[in-house]
């Protein structure tokens, strides 16, 4: 069975993942051409909403984890983060100019600032380290399953004639479930918790594996290219526009389908290896992209790299909660995003920037070389594990 053995915690945050990322990806695959096409915004403006919108969550997520550990309560803080997405995301709907995306993509991200390290403490906590691979690997593939529902439901709302604003509006809708569903779904697991004033964040006082892999997934966030460029970059390649949401579908659907096997298989074989192998994967597909044209080997090429970035989501989760004790886990958990997404903004940024002042394909080399760098420094930090 897909959820024997595991906690109602862990199952019942899953579908709260699923639920939000219908909601969000009913507008995420459509954003960069609502941008372009609709309110006339260039790839440096997409990289600088998107890296903006990520960079904003970065320090509220080390913040929120931080708190989590101090007894506020990983749960009301993933609720708080969760209402506030849910409540400004579908006003994209109405945006009349590209500022007003970058203000709601804004307190879009300072909601999933407030809850991803709560989130993910939850569940590192209700699991012993012998499922933790598993929780995780179901957790990413709920996420990704809302992910491939999100751009189905959306295309079919477009089909019917609604405009791609009414479509954002109309996320509100999952929106609504997910935070009933928190509400009344998910109890907090007993743990240490200390309620004393929060202390100066020290990093060298995490553990010195959750350093490195601190350390490789920021240089990888820096090299990444962000989903908003993938969607350009299919588009570039001819793929209409009334596809990328069915593209975007699929390409989850390929992720969710891999993530719980891929969790799975680093409770058996190990964490490193996973990772190891899944970024390896990654940089390969970098090097292709820049040189293929053929519409059809574009959208399978995508799907290729939409797997071998979701087969190491959940053995990098389980590694934190790994290496961590009950009562920190939320810091680490915050200190890894907070990492992840500061970088973003520079990632962002610089692939943008020489997209739009270069070319694409310098674009992506440049990102598979960046992103080679960082797999060759992490194999050669674990080489004797």
């Amino acid at each position: 069975m897909l959820f024997s053995k595991l906690p109602a915690t862990v199952i019942t945050l899953g579908f709260v993942s699923l639920l939000n990322d219908v909601a969000s990806d009913m507008i995420a695959p459509l954003l960069p051409i609502f941008l372009a096409t609709t309110l006339g915004a260039g790839p440096a403006v997409v990289g600088l909403i998107e890296g903006v919108a990520e960079t904003t969550s970065s320090l509220l997520k080390l913040y929120a984890g931080r708190l989590g550990d101090r007894g506020k309560g990983h749960k009301w803080l993933a609720l708080a983060g969760y209402l506030i997405s849910n409540l400004v995301r579908p006003l994209i709907g109405i945006a009349s100019s590209w500022p007003f995306v970058l203000a709601m993509r804004f307190a879009d991200r300072v909601g999933k600032g407030i809850r991803t390290a709560p989130r993910d403490a939850l569940i590192a906590l209700s699991v012993d380290k012998e499922q933790r691979g598993y929780a995780f690997g179901l957790h990413r593939a709920m996420d990704h399953t809302g992910a491939m529902i999100g751009p189905l439901i959306a295309a079919l709302l477009l089909a019917w004639g609604m405009s791609m604003g009414h479509v954002f509006l109309a996320s509100v809708v999952p929106g609504i479930l997910v935070i009933l569903l928190l509400i009344f779904g998910v109890k907090e697991p007993s743990h240490h918790n200390n309620n004393g004033p929060l202390p100066p964040f020290n990093f060298r006082e995490l553990p010195h594996d959750l350093r490195k892999l601190i350390f490789a997934a920021g240089l990888l966030a820096l090299a990444a290219v962000p989903d908003a460029f993938l969607v350009l970059w299919l588009n570039a390649n001819r793929v209409p526009i009334a596809w990328i949401p069915i593209i975007w579908a699929i390409a989850h659907g390929l992720r969710a389908l891999i993530s719980l096997p891929a969790g799975r298989l680093s409770d058996s074989v190990g964490r490193l290896k996973v990772m190891a192998s899944g970024w390896v994967a990654r940089v390969v597909m970098l090097a292709i992209m820049p040189w293929i044209e053929s519409m059809p080997l574009v959208i399978l090429l995508f799907m290729l790299y939409a797997m071998s970035t979701a087969a190491t989501e959940g053995a990098e989760r389980a590694l934190i909660g790994d290496v961590t004790s009950s009562d920190m886990r939320g810091s680490a958990f915050g200190a890894y995003h907070m990492t992840v997404g500061v970088l973003a903004l520079p990632g962002a940024l610089w692939f943008g920037g020489v997209w739009q002042l270069v070319n694409m394909h310098t674009a992506f080399i440049l990102s598979s070389l960046l992103s080679l760098a960082a797999t060759m420094w992490f194999i050669w930090q674990y080489r004797n594990q």
